[in-house]
Parts: structure tokens; C-alpha cells; sequence
């Protein structure tokens, strides 16, 4: 297994991380934007306000998303299967 293979292999699998977080979070930040706005305009400082619709959000949007996540990590893992032979040599 040559170093090239293995910073190959990392890079991959950090980049298939960033894709499959970044809907996920930036559905989670965009809702907490909105609430934070909300409650600065009312001046109501719940936490549980803030917390409970981010929660749903992020649940929602894995539930949503879960066909898409689970087809790039079987396509990665396929792919990390198909170097086998090169990381043996």
C-alpha cells in the first residue's frame, strides 16, 4: 500500500462526510437562525424554543435524505472494495 493510496482513501472518505453533513447542518443552522431571530424580535428566551424545532428539522431531513446517504456510502464502499487489489501490492 503506497502513501498516495492511503491519502487517497482519507480524502475520500473525509470529502463523502462533508456531503452527507452539510444538508443536515445547514438545515439545522438555518432553523436556529430563524428562531434566534424570532426570539431576539419577541425577547422570549426559551431554550426549549430554540432546541425542539432544530431537533425536528434535522430528524426530518435524515428521514428525507437517508435513500440518498445510504447510496453514497455504498457507492464509497464499493469503491474502497474495488482497491483491494492495489492496497495488497
Amino acid at each position: 500500500m503506497t502513501d498516495s493510496l492511503v491519502i487517497q482513501i482519507v480524502r475520500d472518505a473525509l470529502m463523502m462526510v462533508l456531503i452527507i453533513s452539510l444538508p443536515i447542518l445547514v438545515g439545522g443552522m438555518l432553523v436556529g437562525l430563524i428562531i434566534s431571530i424570532l426570539q431576539a424580535t419577541t425577547q422570549i428566551q426559551e431554550q426549549s424554543l430554540s432546541f425542539v424545532p432544530k431537533l425536528v428539522v434535522v430528524l426530518v431531513i435524515l428521514i428525507v435524505l437517508a435513500p440518498w446517504i445510504v447510496n453514497v456510502l455504498v457507492g464509497y464502499t464499493t469503491e474502497l472494495y474495488a482497491k483491494i487489489p492495489q492496497m495488497v501490492k
